[in-house]
């Protein structure tokens, strides 16, 4: 067997193992991409009149919005402009629980409950991310699919080079005419759909492997010359004593915030779930995008600021390596080119999705040749 059969082989059964995963996850793919645009268009009851008055704290936005979910766990509380509605997150694992509770900033009023887990987006993302499948099954099959479908691109890429130079102009563009059969230009489908995105797929593949396992990002983290930790760590407290026994500490911080970064998009405050354990804060920077958020943590008894040894710290802090690594969401998702980049990466996700269907009508037409009469 030469290399090329090899090769040939291993395409097509990769291919063919993967391929409704893989269909699966772009066509899904494709629906996230103008997530946060078409929600924007339905979500008027986040804005809220301005008034001149104080806003919530921290501590009764939490103690409001448990009124509604009294035994779930509060995940965080988003605060953003003077015209938005603070947002209390609820989330919990076992069983999953994901919803949040909009409030009005000055009255306290609750505006609206929302589940995170029920709708178009929620479903999309179940597909996208473990096809409609229980967790720990779904994911696993999702990953290990992706991770295949690297080396399907890359096979892919070796077959479509053609034995002769002169050959090329057929692999990278269409010449249809009236009497090309349905069979060659489905195998041009293939073939030159599959070579301008490539590249992009891979990308794609490669950045969603990282979210799906953690010894991937290690490697990328230290090979790019990493030296921090690559996972997310809360620090502890460094003292013990409080202000004074009047006041709570972490009920100031989002005023100061404010004042610090006034053109900040939004502070989503993470309460301390034990004595020990600091304040975290999450300071979005910049509209639509994630990985330039400053992760800011606080002493709880006196607001001291704490560093992190964890690549998520301040964005002005991370080196090269660390902003690969905070990047990665923004670059599958395509948010780190703005519009276009969505547009590329709803494109990209779409022909992908081409792939296996174009890939499985090859195979079935070299195995199930109807016989000449």
């Amino acid at each position: 067997m030469t290399f090329k059969k090899f090769v040939f082989q291993l395409h097509k059964i990769l291919g063919l193992a993967t391929g409704i995963v893989v269909f699966i996850v772009a066509i899904t793919g494709c629906c996230w991409a103008f997530r946060e645009e078409i929600e924007s268009l339905y979500d008027d009851y986040k804005k809220v009149k301005p008034h001149n008055a104080p806003i919530l704290t921290p501590t009764e936005a939490r103690d409001i919005a448990e009124t509604v979910f009294p035994n779930n766990t509060v995940h965080g509380t988003v605060f953003k402009k003077a015209d938005d509605a603070i947002e209390v997150i609820f989330y919990d694992a076992q069983p999953e629980f994901y919803q949040s509770v909009f409030l009005n900033p000055y009255t306290g009023k609750v505006i609206q409950v929302d589940d995170h887990l029920s709708g178009f987006f929620a479903f999309i993302l179940k597909g996208h991310m473990r096809l409609w499948l229980p967790k720990d099954i779904g994911e696993q099959v999702v990953g290990v699919s992706i991770l295949l479908f690297m080396f399907i691109i890359i096979s892919g890429f070796i077959l479509w080079i053609p034995k002769k130079r002169k050959n090329i102009k057929q692999r990278i563009q269409f010449d249809w005419k009236k009497t090309t059969r349905w069979k060659r230009k489905n195998f041009d489908l293939h073939t030159v759909i599959g070579f301008y995105i490539c590249s992009f797929a891979l990308v794609l593949a490669f950045t969603g492997s990282m979210m799906s396992y953690n010894w991937l990002k290690y490697v990328v983290y230290k090979s790019t010359g990493g030296d921090k930790e690559a996972r997310f760590i809360i620090p502890q407290n460094n003292s013990d004593t409080s202000l004074d026994n009047k006041t709570i500490p972490m009920d100031y911080l989002i005023v100061k915030l404010h004042k610090e970064n006034p053109e900040a998009e939004a502070f989503e405050l993470h309460y301390p779930k034990t004595e020990e354990e600091s304040i975290y804060i999450e300071v979005t920077n910049s509209n639509g995008l994630y990985y330039d958020a400053d992760f800011r943590f606080f002493d709880q008894h006196t607001l001291e600021e704490i560093e992190t040894p964890s690549i998520y710290g301040k964005y002005k802090n991370a080196k090269v390596a660390d902003k690969i690594q905070r990047m990665n969401y923004d670059i599958h998702i395509g948010a780190i080119g703005g519009i276009v980049g969505k547009i590329i990466a709803f494109i990209i996700s779409f022909l992908t999705a081409s792939l296996p269907i174009t890939g499985i009508l090859l195979w079935y037409g070299r195995h199930y040749k109807k016989k000449r009469v």
